[in-house]
């Protein structure tokens, strides 16, 4: 149960309804009624009921609006703490805002000018509280009114948190095993951790201080501390306390430059990681610090920083990063298609942000949940993800984003490789001693698109390595001879297109007669006549095991507009030869669960109501799953991860082939 919820047991906060419909919260104790639709009157109720439950303060101790005396008439603290029963001698003074304002988080300048409002109304004359904070959500900031610091001071003065029942702030505010009346880190629901991110989008790039780049590359070193002390503390005793965090009378000179002490401890151990040290001013690592430190990112499931952080991606990327971020949907299906196993060796061949590597690690972290031995459940899915899980890049960023979700996801960053997947394999091996041929048992990829690979930039030695640039389809040799669809060129091409070396590629790096992959490609390679070799050579190496074709909305909100298909082959073994019997899976889902604009097009229902959380099932064309969803801020979002239902939609009736494999269309 919430605080909040305990208070609405306990009767201290009351939820009413008007004649008209209308709900208002009432305060029991301080016998004020305010309308419950306002956002931040919930941040309001939620942190009242905190005071009680975690500070141990008397409810009726706790004014609710109260009139700020010499302050403008209209003047009003939303929550005053006081000494005494009779509410004259005030202890604390609280603002609080909501985490957003019109879809948008509360901007810095917001919280700043809250902060002023909360020193007015505590300093007021013959109003004087000892201590002033102000609440939006899980960014919270605290001051000691103390006469020593000044009318002006609002760093030095900063307290870790407000003092529990008159006692005196604590020194920090997080510790591990919540002792001695401090609190643990804890993990979070999908609304706070979007809320939190998206906060500290606005703090690093708002205002266009910094390029999107540029910005996502300081949030990366902020988390790579922020996860790193999780993992030290979650490794130590009780009582350790944690780093990433704003401690009392703590400047953000102090913070920072602790901070950045920090990261250039992990940066000289991580060095494939980042190579640069942090560029953002101390005062901002100092609001970032607030808006982080109170979240467990190690202990939240996958699906919620999953979707946090595509969010945050969103923010900086979508665009002119586009062609980086295949679907979730999709990724959910082919690694559901063809499930990874904890001794597989998997690969994508281009990784961009890691979706692929995150679900295919993800799926061996549930088969590893049935073991009872917590030491062996870790070592199955960690080894997998720490030795057997790989990925190639080709732009450094974009790279560094992919190692950044691996670690923000428990790992499995360090055969995550900033290279061209196509390079000549002695540089490949060169970056990654395990990146050989015939090495992989899977391999789940989305390989760009259209861009052509010209021996004029390339050189022609770079596109004579590929078998696939001397096959043609219906089109005449270098010396006018009309070829057989199929056949080599007697003349070698100038120029390829990056789809068609990546399946030679792909091809290349599975293992012979058991190495498979999902591949995500262009219609063309599967209905252009001037492609009939490419599909001749690929039936011939590859046994196709299933086509999907995808709507022409599946990349439109992320910039694409060809139409594609999924891909499905298993590597045929030496000497195999292609069978005219062989049965193919095919299907053309039309709603895959979003539309062009990225829209939710699912279709739902309700298996388990409830007014705060209630467990879903929901339906698109290519598989159904449950959920659980929580209601916040006047709206239900998934709160969990997603269990897909293996028996509905395509990937059912992929389950249902696999038994009888005759060719049919779904």
């Amino acid at each position: 149960m919430t605080f909040l919820d305990t208070a609405l047991t306990n009767k201290d906060i009351r939820i009413e309804k008007s004649d008209r419909g209308i709900e208002y919260i009432r305060y029991v104790a301080a016998n004020r009624r305010e309308r419950w639709s306002d956002p931040e009157e919930k941040v309001r109720a939620e942190y009242y009921a905190e005071l009680i439950y975690r500070y141990g303060y008397p409810a009726r101790r706790i004014g609710v609006e109260v009139t700020v005396p010499d302050r403008s008439p209209n003047d009003f603290a939303d929550l005053v703490i006081f000494h005494d029963d009779e509410c004259k001698r005030p202890f604390a003074v609280i603002e609080c805002k909501a985490e957003s304002y019109g879809g948008k988080p509360i901007a810095a300048a917001i919280f700043n000018q809250a902060v002023e409002q909360a020193w007015g109304n505590g300093n007021a004359h013959k109003f004087r509280a000892a201590y002033v904070g102000v609440v939006a959500g899980a960014t919270r900031r605290f001051l000691d009114c103390a006469e020593k610091f000044g009318a002006l001071e609002r760093d030095g003065n900063q307290v870790a948190d407000l003092p529990i029942n008159y006692g005196k702030p604590p020194p920090y505010k997080f510790v591990k095993g919540g002792i001695d009346g401090k609190r643990d880190i804890a993990a979070v629901e999908k609304g706070d951790l979007i809320a939190a991110i998206d906060k500290t989008h606005q703090t690093l790039w708002g205002g266009g201080r910094l390029s999107p780049p540029a910005a996502f590359g300081e949030f990366c070193k902020l988390i790579f501390v922020k996860v790193r002390d999780e993992k030290r503390v979650a490794e130590s005793d009780d009582g350790t306390v944690y780093d990433f965090q704003i401690n009392t009378d703590e400047t953000a000179v102090d913070l920072g430059a602790r901070i950045r002490k920090l990261y250039d401890a992990e940066m000289e151990r991580e060095k494939d990681v980042f190579t640069e040290r942090l560029k953002i001013d101390d005062l901002t690592i100092k609001m970032c610090v607030e808006h982080l430190e109170s979240i467990n990112f190690s202990a939240t499931d996958l699906d919620t920083k999953g979707v946090a952080f595509e969010r945050f991606l969103d923010g900086f990327f979508k665009g002119d990063f586009g062609q980086y971020f295949t679907p979730r949907e999709i990724i959910q299906f082919c690694v559901a298609m063809m499930p990874p196993q904890a001794d597989d060796y998997v690969l994508d061949t281009s990784c961009g942000s890691g979706g692929f590597l995150l679900y295919a690690m993800d799926h061996v972290r549930h088969q590893a949940a049935s073991i009872k031995n917590e030491v062996l459940r870790f070592r199955k899915w960690h080894d997998f993800a720490e030795k057997r899980l790989f990925g190639i890049e080709i732009n450094d960023e974009i790279s560094r984003v992919a190692k950044m979700n691996m670690i923000l996801h428990d790992d499995g960053h360090t055969n995550v490789v900033a290279a061209d997947g196509l390079e000549d394999w002695p540089v490949l091996e060169k970056v990654n001693r395990d990146l050989k041929r015939e090495t992989f048992d899977i391999i789940l990829t989305n390989p760009p698109f259209g861009a052509v690979v010209k021996a004029a930039e390339k050189g022609q030695a770079y596109i004579d390595r590929f078998d696939l640039s001397r096959h043609l389809g219906k089109t005449s040799s270098g010396d006018g001879e009309k070829q057989k669809a199929g056949k080599a060129a007697i003349k070698q091409r100038a120029s390829v297109k990056t789809e068609i070396l990546f399946l030679e590629r792909i091809h290349d790096f599975l293992k012979p007669g058991t190495g498979r992959a999902a591949i995500v490609v262009p219609d063309g390679i599967l209905t252009n006549g001037s492609l009939q070799g490419v599909r001749d050579w690929v039936i011939e190496r590859f046994q196709i095991l299933a086509v999907i074709s995808l709507p022409q909305a599946a990349f439109q909100h992320s910039g694409a507009s060809v139409k594609a298909s999924l891909l499905f082959v298993r590597r045929r073994a030496e000497k195999e030869v292609a069978d005219d019997n062989e049965a193919i899976f095919m299907a053309a889902p039309a709603n895959i669960g979003y539309d062009a604009t990225g829209r939710d097009t699912v279709r739902m229902e309700v298996i388990q109501p409830g007014d705060e959380e209630r467990r879903v099932r929901k339906h698109h064309d290519l598989f159904a799953y449950e959920a659980v969803e929580a209601f916040k801020d006047g709206k239900w979002e998934e709160a969990g991860p997603r269990s897909i239902l293996p028996h509905e939609g395509v990937l059912g009736a992929w389950s249902r082939f696999q038994k009888d494999p005759k060719s049919f269309f779904v």
